[in-house]
């Protein structure tokens, strides 16, 4: 099989890999596989990085049979004909990627998408979540350091790597701050990694509730501690996920005392917001910074007040819940919202080595099976035709506008 690495062309740009210059050099050599990965003067890893460890550098991609990249392909740039592998942004059917997907059909190209690649229990195989949670909890804390002026903290598109923000970490001073984290993947984990590197105690949820604290704390919920079921019955998780609509949020106790929120939830559109636009404007809101990272824009999202995504150049907005509109972030009447929907791309080197791992564990080999179950269900488009799995975006791929 011929392999391309792609160059990123969507726009605002992303400078993450999906292969490493020593992973690619790695399969090249040890595993006889045709690499090439084609130029690029916005990824992290440079041309010369790649050429120095045998990987051949090109221009044009058009000989490959299997196209990698990362974010979505830039509508002019796709190729008939070729199997990509990228996140596509497209099986919630969102309005923005429609014509993507549109074009992917009409060009014959097999799309599988990142994001559901699983194996046989539905776990994912390959994903970032963990440096957007690492990355969104760092700027949440950081967000609530320039609101109060209390701490300090670089941003981490400005460190080489996560190893340098350990450091700064345990020299930094944290006033007393109480955090909600929700979710219990790769996402939340990765958060609550940041969280602990910070110093910051995990305490119970009911002891988070209950308790004062003279500390920097955080507690990290999980679906049965945010929601209830609408009939009065007890919470069940299979359930929940199979049936959203017959749960609503309990999340009430908790914006009364924290002072951040960080979200690491995956949302389902059926599945109730945490709170609604009248409840922040009442006056037991506490919560002064929300990050966002899962990032699900409003009207259809878990949280509100996050009416657009935010820039890794400008990270953070406010949302003034009274007037319901974008404010200047930092200011009495706002609540800071860090909503950028690109967060691994801050820590480019960490997050690219590490997906680049798990695509040689857990991807490589299926690649190279006559069939593979895991790929034909992440498989959106093949043969001009939706996958087996994704009928469901019939209408969405059909309607023009």
């Amino acid at each position: 099989m011929k392999i391309g690495i792609i160059k990123e062309t969507k726009i605002p740009g992303d400078s993450r890999a999906p292969l490493s210059p020593s992973q690619a050099a790695d399969l090249i050599e040890n595993q006889g596989i045709d690499l090439v990965v084609q130029r690029s003067k916005d990824r992290i890893f440079s041309d010369d990085e790649y050429g120095a460890a045998g990987v051949p550098v090109v221009d044009e991609v058009w000989d490959r049979d299997i196209l990698l990249g990362v974010k979505e392909v830039k509508i002019e740039a796709l190729i008939e004909n070729k199997t990509y592998f990228f996140f596509s942004h497209t099986i919630k059917e969102q309005p923005y990627n429609r014509r993507l997907l549109q074009t992917i059909l009409k060009k014959n190209i097999r799309l599988i998408d990142y994001e559901v690649l699983t194996d046989e229990a539905g776990k994912r195989l390959i994903a970032f979540g963990r440096f957007a949670g690492m990355v969104g909890a760092h700027n949440g804390i950081m967000a609530y350091g320039k609101r109060t002026g209390t701490f300090e903290l670089p941003r981490l598109k400005d460190l080489r790597n996560y190893a340098e923000a350990r450091e700064i970490y345990k020299s930094t001073t944290f006033p007393p701050i109480c955090v909600v984290l929700t979710g219990g993947g790769r996402v939340a984990n990765g958060a609550a990694e940041v969280l602990d590197d910070m110093g910051f105690e995990k305490v119970a949820a009911d002891d988070y509730l209950k308790n004062e604290y003279d500390r920097a704390v955080y507690c990290q919920l999980l679906p049965k501690d945010y929601v209830r079921r609408k009939d009065g019955s007890a919470f069940d998780r299979a359930d929940f996920y199979t049936n959203p609509l017959r749960y609503e949020s309990a999340f009430a106790p908790w914006i009364s005392c924290s002072d951040i929120f960080i979200n690491g939830i995956y949302w389902d559109n059926d599945a109730p917001a945490f709170f609604s636009l009248e409840e922040m404007r009442g006056k037991n809101f506490n919560i002064q910074v929300i990050a966002d990272v899962t990032c699900d824009i409003a009207p259809e999202a878990s949280v509100p007040s996050t009416i657009r995504p935010s820039t890794i150049e400008e990270p953070v907005y406010g949302f003034d819940p009274m007037k319901e509109k974008e404010t200047l972030p930092y200011t009495s009447r706002s609540i800071d919202m860090m909503a950028v929907d690109n967060l691994p791309n801050e820590l480019p080197r960490d997050a690219s080595e590490a997906f680049g791992q798990q695509f040689i564990e857990n991807i490589l080999p299926e690649l190279k099976k006559e069939y593979s179950s895991v790929l034909n269900g992440a498989t959106i488009a093949i043969g001009g035709k939706l996958g087996p799995g994704f009928s469901y975006l019939k209408n969405y791929v059909e309607t023009e506008r």
